[in-house]
């Protein structure tokens, strides 16, 4: 039986205790893989960079670190080249999962339109994926979605809400998981697939279910016609 869960987290605008508190929080209910859809794209390198001094102990970076810092990234970028997915085998994900040097290949992330990596046309402002044999579009803001994303995917995962939804609209469906900062409650979400069944979720930061586990009825062969 092949299984997947995945950590869905937006709008953390700074708040990287937020971040992590998610991100403990979902990697504790089993998530491998992430999904950061923005808000401040920069958030997740900070936050990166954070778990990376916690990791010292907090005491000042070496030259004996940066040694070690450069071998590692010399290691990941002699490796063959490939981009980030969510497919990644999660044997390889359990063996970055406590280097935080490396915690970011866990990671598909998007910009927000007001940060200077929307404009940036070397990073993609959507990001299309596959979650078992579904296609996935990521965004951070779901009006950006065009009529190609629309006809060709059937799960759209979005940021840019004040609290987590699932919506149905036809055959497809629009998750997000609401958000990091400024919100009336701070959430994050879990998409989990089982074989072919797949199931989004969300919470709290404080663990309490905000969202009970839905089952996504996704119709394969259907095709939306845009005219």
């Amino acid at each position: 039986m092949s299984q997947d869960v995945i950590g869905i987290v937006s709008d953390s605008h700074g708040d990287l205790a937020a971040f992590d508190a998610a991100y403990e929080l979902l990697r504790g209910k089993g998530a491998q893989r992430f999904i950061f859809l923005g808000g401040r794209y920069t958030d997740l390198d900070e936050w990166i960079l954070d778990r990376r001094e916690r990791s010292r102990g907090g005491r000042e970076y070496s030259g004996a670190d940066f040694i070690e810092d450069v071998a590692r990234w010399l290691s990941v970028t002699e490796q063959k080249p490939r981009r980030r997915s969510l497919s990644v085998p999660l044997e390889q994900l359990k063996q970055q999962e406590e280097d935080p040097l490396l915690v970011r290949e866990h990671f598909l992330r998007t910009p927000e339109r007001d940060s200077i990596q929307y404009r940036d046309p070397g990073i993609p402002r959507k990001v299309l994926d596959m979650v078992g044999d579904t296609l996935c579009c990521l965004t951070y803001d779901k009006n950006d979605l065009s009529r190609d994303d629309l006809v060709n995917a059937l799960i759209f995962i979005h940021g840019k809400e004040s609290e987590p939804k699932l919506v149905q609209i036809g055959p497809r469906f629009f998750l997000t998981p609401g958000r990091l900062a400024g919100a009336a409650e701070q959430t994050c979400a879990l998409l989990e697939r089982e074989d072919k069944d797949l199931r989004f979720s969300a919470f709290r930061l404080d663990g309490k279910v905000v969202l009970e586990p839905q089952t996504l009825a996704v119709d394969r062969r259907s095709k939306l016609s845009v005219k």
